[in-house]
């Protein structure tokens, strides 16, 4: 394990060493405090007095440093600008291109001083962090709230980076210009602010300056909802994104994404009822839900290895497998067979191409729109959550054409039938297949075209700004923060080969990211997938009851994903909502228990309610954490983040599916605590294992 302080200064700028944080300073000077206390020479006010002092010497040392440095590149600019005025009078192509370079050596020296005030950022954090848990006092709170807004502050120069956003402005603003001359445009880069600006440099500097701005919005939040991890910043990202991007492309895999969340549930209301009509019992449904997602555990694999190759064959595939798994499922009733709606919902499994939607807009889309991305494709998901049972609930009819039936039973397959095979048509002639590169093509190019002294750049600038995967476990003072790397020479950190090697690419706190993801799917599908069963069972609901229920449960998540990323989340930190919403998912299982007689409405609604609001705003966050801590050796490759997120999920349904059917057998009435008590048990697991880590990490 690699120190920090080790790591701080192998990164540093040589040139600019002695403006840097003095972690080791600090770091010593806090073991001088701890001891000093113990031995009662020093009082507590003082220390926090001295401390605080500290701090500001060097923020103010570090603000000074890049007040300087942004003159510079100010004075740079200006020159530049003269020498600009001058080409107006008398254009020369050649030295309109030595300008536009020189314009762009500017951004890439403001690229370096992005850097600088990142790794700064970390060893702030770092630093304060440190203290706070030495001390058991909550000095991080204290000292940023009194620095953050007060006149005379330095704090807000490091973490709002004023000042910058106008050298990017006019970097942007005058190679835009060169560029309309070039081509002979009179237009200005205000007269026409939707068409995108192509030029490398200028995304590249607005994306460092968006990763140093850690603010959680709802689009921030939605978007690492969607866990569409990313391997390095895009300074090694230029025209190529631009030039594979295409907008019917994305909007394709996004109604992909849409179509197949409808798919999974909308048969939830009615598959107990299909499950007796064809001879079986009603707790059957949770194999009829389940085996859609253990066909699902499987294709994520294959899907995630196709989408190496190719978007569009994967695509199409999923589509036809659909259609014919949607048409087995309907014509399971006229056949009067259990096996071939089965057999359909694997088929219907076997497309989800899920792995293949996260995997283009990760790969396909410009940074620039990648979070707008990721939010549409929680949106989507969201919305066919919703839509399924929604929909169910107006399939209610009854009529036969020739010898096919159409009921409440099969009308599910048959409208999911037609709508892939139109999605399928639609594909088929508007979705264009993106350039797909070779790693080694990429690897040569990166190599001709990066700077050398980028490589330590994009290094320093992957991870976000004040809670991500930086700090890994120091042997010195025993940190226990990890960056999620293994500790691999930079030369062998490829993507994961295999699910074992991407396995043991897990630290602890990631594994404990994952058995909450796990524990919140199974919940959820017990919950969904039992709804019908259990609501027949106590409350007589007909199918368009618990339609409007389940539709009512899905229509929660983009209200609750607004709260809590607009407000929730800037009000406290994210290991805190994670806590409190684990602890409300239980409260709302147990709330569920059928103890005392009779079981009533409001309590199976509100508890049901309570569980599914607190496992949407524990998804969102979890996702949003195990994010920022899982390793970048899993942001790419077959084995992917995205992929072990999806297979726990998918696991998870399995699991829960298969539980309710086993339960059905020790019959109806005892259904409902029968498959509470192996949630309640993975919740209360989760919660220990959370508090359990987070001790010792924080």
């Amino acid at each position: 394990m690699v120190a920090f302080g080790k790591k701080l200064k192998e990164r540093q700028i040589q040139e600019w060493q002695g403006y840097y944080i003095n972690y080791k300073l600090m770091k010593k000077k806090v073991r001088q405090y701890a001891q000093q206390i113990e031995v009662g020479t020093q009082d507590r006010r003082h220390v926090l007095k001295d401390f605080s002092r500290m701090l500001d010497n060097q923020i103010e040392k570090i603000v000074l440093f890049l007040l300087e440095q942004q003159g510079l590149l100010a004075s740079r600019i200006a020159k530049f600008n003269e020498q600009q005025e001058a080409l107006q009078q008398q254009p020369d192509i050649s030295e309109i291109s030595q300008l536009r370079e020189a314009y762009r050596e500017v951004g890439r020296d403001l690229l370096k001083l992005l850097f600088f005030i990142e790794i700064n950022a970390i060893g702030l954090r770092k630093i304060l962090k440190k203290f706070d848990k030495r001390f058991g006092y909550r000095f991080t709170d204290y000292y940023v709230k009194t620095r953050a807004n007060h006149p005379y502050s330095q704090l807000q120069q490091v973490f709002k980076h004023v000042g910058l956003g106008a050298v990017v402005g006019a970097i942007s603003r005058n190679l835009h210009e060169l560029q309309e001359e070039h081509q002979g445009s009179y237009l200005s880069i205000y007269d026409q602010p939707a068409l995108p600006f192509q030029e490398p440099v200028v995304d590249s500097m607005k994306a460092a300056v968006d990763r140093l701005t850690h603010s959680t919005n709802f689009l921030n939040f939605l978007a690492q909802h969607a866990l569409i991890m990313q391997e390095e910043l895009p300074t090694s990202e230029g025209p190529v994104d631009d030039q594979r991007y295409h907008f019917m492309s994305l909007l394709l895999n996004l109604v992909n994404t849409f179509l197949y969340m409808v798919n999974t549930y909308i048969i939830v209301p009615t598959a107990d009822d299909y499950s007796m009509s064809l001879g079986a019992a009603a707790t059957v449904c949770g194999i009829v839900i389940g085996s859609m997602a253990v066909a699902q555990v499987f294709s994520s694999v294959y899907f995630s290895a196709w989408s190496n190759k190719s978007y569009f064959k994967p695509l199409v595939f999923s589509s036809i497998v659909l259609f014919i798994g949607n048409v087995m499922y309907a014509l399971a009733y006229d056949f009067n067979s259990i096996a071939i709606l089965l057999i359909g919902r694997l088929f219907c499994g076997l497309g989800s191409a899920r792995a293949v939607n996260r995997r283009y807009i990760s790969d396909c889309v410009p940074l620039k729109m990648r979070m707008q991305a990721s939010a549409g494709f929680v949106s989507a998901s969201a919305l066919g959550m919703a839509c399924g049972p929604a929909l169910a609930g107006l399939l209610q009819t009854n009529f036969k054409i020739y010898k096919l039936t159409f009921n409440q039973e099969t009308l599910p397959g048959w409208v999911m039938s037609l709508a892939w095979l139109l999605y399928l048509v639609w594909l088929w002639i508007s979705f264009r297949e993106p350039c797909l590169e070779t790693e080694e093509s990429s690897a040569a190019q990166e190599s001709t075209t990066e700077p050398v002294e980028n490589d330590a750049l994009e290094k320093g600038l992957k991870n976000p700004l004040l809670l991500n995967s930086e700090d890994k476990q120091e042997t010195e003072d025993g940190d226990g923060e990890f960056d999620g790397s293994d500790g691999a020479p930079e030369e062998s950190r490829g993507p994961a080969t295999s699910i074992g090697s991407a396995y043991k690419l897990l630290t602890p706190s990631v594994k404990v990211q994952l058995l909450i993801y796990f524990m919140l799917k199974y919940a959820m599908e017990v919950l969904l997938s039992e709804s019908s069963v259990v609501t027949t069972y106590y409350f007589g609901w007909s199918t368009s009851s618990v339609a409007i229920f389940l539709a009512c449960l899905g229509l929660t998540v983009l209200p609750v994903n607004i709260v809590v990323g607009s407000y929730i989340s800037n009000m406290f930190e994210d290991r805190q909502i994670l806590l409190t919403s684990e602890i409300m998912v239980c409260i709302g299982i147990l709330l569920s228990f059928h103890i005392i007689s009779p079981y009533t409405v409001p309590q199976y609604v509100c508890s049901g309610l309570i569980m599914f609001v607190s496992a949407e705003v524990l998804e969102g966050v979890n996702l949003s954490l195990l994010s920022r801590v899982m390793s970048s050796r899993l942001s790419r490759g077959t084995y992917n983040g995205g992929l072990l997120s999806t297979e726990a999920g998918t696991l998870a349904r399995v699991v829960a599916d298969g539980t309710i059917t086993l339960a059905g057998y020790l019959g109806e009435s005892k259904l409902l605590n029968v498959t509470l008590l192996p949630s309640l048990v993975i919740c209360v697991a989760s919660i220990v294992a959370t508090c359990f880590t987070y001790n010792s990490l924080y």
